[in-house]
């Protein structure tokens, strides 16, 4: 049993802790030492995918009980893929908090450990109840996060934020409690088997549940009409933890397709594609309305706010059309719109500290220094987010209009993706346009010093880049996403690698 399955979860929580002992050693200690586990849990990230590339599941038993009867956790191409961007982001992120974001408060690097490894676990379990432990392990240590600092407005935020949450996860515990009681079982790959042969009678029961399961997943992602916590948590809390939060919607669309393709997918009899009937529509009017949002937003940070929530629209019609190729046009478009929309709110706090009293707010004439600089990052970053030639958002977009090509429901997705792509380089151009064009010059003075200024810049460009890699090495990264695909859709591999050859099939 290989032990490169749990590296990732204990990583960060054994940093966590060593964090929590040094506090009284001062503030640079903690940089360092958050700084060097980030760094190690890429290395473990970027191992791990090669170990399961070839499309090997490691398959990990705490307390070497066995499955159904123990815990296990999951390594499959899609659980590596999702944590290898966790760890390109965290990094990107922990670079731009060390220059003093992360001195408003005492616990900013502990908390930040422990939403990297509530993170992980969500990717790598293989169970519904440890899917809600870790849910709730990330969201706490997001609470701490969005209130680092402090503020009526981050305050009245992270309270909405909360209360929403909790719902959520009450209704979780309801779903998972139900599909015990009726199947008795709450590991993944035995809910997938279980759920071919339930009686009749009981029907009724396991549809309340999944449809149950699919409403909090949904709300995590920020799925209208789910989505209003998001927007206000995002726009009001500090620049590196709204942009490490760009994973967070992430996390209820990875366990939407999760359980879409293992546990409801084609092979569940009269349970199948149930949460799949619903996807569909539902991310059309994600999409709609979060864009009509950003093009009627009147501050950035609330723009930005809004294309995460336009961007789990994109995400999950991909995964809707429930092929290989959409899935893989998902898989692709996820860590673009992640990387692009984390590096756009380090970006808009760079804006909103220079242009004083006006802040973020859509009004000209606000004085900002180093424009020209600032203006040519925005130019890549609105490029990427709108999804124009020759960028990764593109690709994205055009990998799922062309899965589109033989679904029935092709011509309203093509209406809505390309008439909110339209909207969104509207949003764009205005945006840059007030802040930019009819910003005034700076005097000499004001401008920030070279290297605290590459310092600054380094974060955001290091997250373009990345998704200038996606433009790359677009074929590399895309066949992943397709091999990644077609394990989803072959969940009886997943259910042997778990619990062992099936009786009466293939050894």
């Amino acid at each position: 049993m290989s032990h490169l399955a749990i590296a990732p979860i204990l990583l960060p929580l054994l940093a966590g802790v060593i964090l929590l002992l040094l506090r009284p050693l001062g503030l640079g200690v903690r940089r360092g030492v958050s700084l060097a586990a980030v760094l190690a849990l890429l290395v473990v990230a970027l191992t791990l995918l090669n170990a399961v590339r070839d499309g090997q599941y490691l398959v990990y038993a705490l307390g070497n009980w066995p499955a159904p009867f123990g815990i296990v956790l999951v390594a499959d191409r899609l659980a590596a893929w999702m944590v290898l961007i966790t760890a390109l982001l965290a990094l990107c992120v922990l670079l731009y908090a060390n220059r003093g974001a992360d001195s408003a408060g005492r616990h900013f690097h502990v908390l930040f450990q422990l939403q990297l490894f509530g993170l992980n676990g969500a990717f790598l379990t293989g169970d519904l109840f440890n899917l809600f432990v870790f849910f709730e392990i990330l969201l706490l240590a997001s609470y701490g996060l969005l209130l680092h600092g402090g503020g009526r407005l981050r305050t009245r935020a992270g309270l909405h934020f909360v209360v929403i949450n909790l719902a959520g996860s009450t209704l979780f515990l309801f779903a998972v409690g139900t599909l015990y009681g009726v199947l008795g079982t709450l590991n993944m790959a035995d809910l997938a088997q279980k759920i071919t042969h339930v009686a009749p009678e009981h029907l009724g029961l396991v549809h309340a549940s999944g449809l149950l399961l699919f409403g909090v997943f949904a709300l995590k992602a920020a799925v209208l009409p789910l989505h209003l916590w998001l927007p206000a948590a995002y726009a009001n809390t500090s620049a590196p933890v709204a942009a490490l939060f760009a994973i967070m919607t992430k996390v209820g669309a990875y366990s939407i397709l999760r359980v879409d393709t293992l546990i409801f997918g084609a092979q569940a009899g009269a349970s199948a594609r149930l949460i799949g009937e619903w996807l569909l529509p539902l991310a059309l009017i994600t999409l709609t309305v979060g864009m009509l949002c950003v093009v009627a937003s009147t501050a950035l940070r609330q723009q930005v706010s809004y294309l995460v929530v336009a961007s789990v629209g994109s995400l999950l019609i991909a995964f809707s059309l429930g092929s290989s190729a959409g899935i893989a046009a998902g898989l692709y478009y996820l860590p673009h719109t992640t990387f692009a929309t984390a590096a756009f709110f380090l970006l808009a706090d760079s804006i909103t500290v220079r242009r004083g009293e006006y802040m973020d707010r859509f009004e000209p004439k606000a004085v900002l220094p180093d424009r020209q600089l600032l203006g040519g990052l925005f130019f890549v970053a609105a490029v990427l987010v709108a999804g124009l030639p020759p960028l990764s958002g593109f690709l994205g977009k055009f990998l799922t209009l062309r899965a589109t090509l033989e679904h029935p429901a092709m011509p309203w997705i093509m209406s809505v993706i390309l008439v909110t792509s339209l909207l969104g380089m509207i949003a764009m151009a205005r945006s840059g346009s007030i802040l930019f064009y009819r910003s005034q010059p700076a005097a000499a003075g004001q401008r920030a010093p070279l290297m605290e200024l590459s310092r600054e810049l380094l974060p955001m460009t290091g997250l373009l880049l990345l998704c200038l890699g996606l433009v790359i090495w677009a074929g590399p990264a895309h066949e992943f996403a397709h091999a990644a695909a077609g394990q989803l859709l072959q969940p009886q591999n997943y259910i042997q690698a778990v619990l062992g050859p099936v009786p009466g099939g293939t050894p």
